[in-house]
Order: C-alpha cells, then structure tokens, then sequence
C-alpha cells in the first residue's frame, strides 16, 4: 500500500490561509518551493502512483507538499 501526502493545497477547507495577501505571504514562510498546491498536483501524483510506471513503487509515503515536510530553514541554509 502507498500513500500520498499532501502539503498545503488550495482548497475550500484550508481557504482562511491563502485567501488574503497577507495570509498567502504567511503560508509560503512554510512552502520552500513559494506557491499553494493545487488540486492538479495531487491528482497528477495519484495518476502516476496509479499506473504501472510506478509498478515496484510499495509501502512508500509520497510527499506532494513543495519541501514542506523540510525543516523551515533549510531553503536559506539553516
């Protein structure tokens, strides 16, 4: 079984954090690559664990999350 983990992605339910400029700038303090996910990354992600060029892909946790699961400051060094 595997498993995909998604990090902050534009959605309805997480709306209150992107929704305003200085809310978005707040988030992407979080996002090393400095954008939201969008759905189409994840389904994207799910498309590929799905089809076969993942075949020898098992037990694993894919983290769709644009270095969120990094620690803060590794983007600038530390």
């Amino acid at each position: 079984m595997n498993a995909i983990s998604p990090g902050a992605i534009r959605t309805p339910i997480n709306m209150q954090a992107w929704d305003t400029p200085e809310a978005y700038a707040e988030l992407m303090k979080l996002v090393p690559y400095k954008r939201i996910g969008e759905v189409d990354d994840i389904a994207r992600a799910t498309v590929w664990l799905a089809s076969d060029d993942s075949d020898y892909i098992t037990g694993a946790s894919l983290y769709v999350d644009g270095g969120m699961t990094l620690y803060p400051g590794f983007e600038t060094g530390g």
